[in-house]
């Protein structure tokens, strides 16, 4: 299980408001690392390295290492606050990870083909439902993405989860319907063409 990012940890034995604010004047940012059957163990990470993964981008879907004070916890960033102003970062949250946890992350969708999609070239619109899919994964093989082709897909056409292959262990946290996650919608123009038509 290769991990994306490592951060130098210490453990954190004061806590509460005044105590948080004293760590951010010292670059500090409070977190905690939870689960795994174990106790949480609540930590001070550094506010410049901890904002430059969550801007990398695959913050909540990145396996990460936390060194804290010489221990590395595997993990996986599970939560965080922003400051509602500023935009920063004010807390977060880990959760421990092995081989065998199983994640329930939200993974993007890339859409394939839209420049030879025969509804796109007719005139239509990729209307995207789902720009993410909500899924359960094994902890040490979560997809970047998932792909939809829109090679065939003509106006009009809805395409759904059971379009897409899935990876190996993945599967929809939605289980009971075959879900949307994009349609070709007809332009607005095209539609009253055709009711007129139909009309006639």
């Amino acid at each position: 299980m290769a991990a994306s990012y490592e951060l130098k940890a210490s453990a954190r034995n004061r806590v509460g408001k005044g105590a948080a604010r004293a760590l951010r004047r010292e670059g500090l940012l409070p977190a905690v690392i939870y689960g795994d059957k174990k106790p949480a163990l609540p930590i001070t990470v550094p506010i410049k390295e901890s904002t430059l993964n969550l801007h990398k981008g695959g913050f909540l879907t990145h396996i990460g290492v936390i060194d804290v004070d010489g221990e590395k916890h595997q993990v996986i960033a599970k939560d965080y606050q922003l400051h509602p102003v500023r935009d920063e970062l004010m807390h977060i949250d880990f959760l421990r990870v092995s081989a065998n946890t199983t994640l329930t992350v939200d993974i993007p969708v890339h859409f394939l083909n839209q420049e030879t999609c025969p509804g796109i070239k007719r005139g239509g619109v990729l209307n995207i439902v789902r720009h993410a899919v909500e899924m359960t994964v094994p902890a040490n093989a979560i997809p970047e993405f998932i792909e939809l082709d829109l090679a065939k897909a003509d106006l009009g056409d809805s395409l759904h989860i059971s379009a897409v292959a899935l990876p190996k262990g993945c599967q929809p946290t939605i289980t009971d319907r075959d879900f949307t996650i994009a349609t070709i919608a007809a332009p607005a123009g095209l539609k009253e063409v055709t009711e007129e038509e139909s009309e006639d």
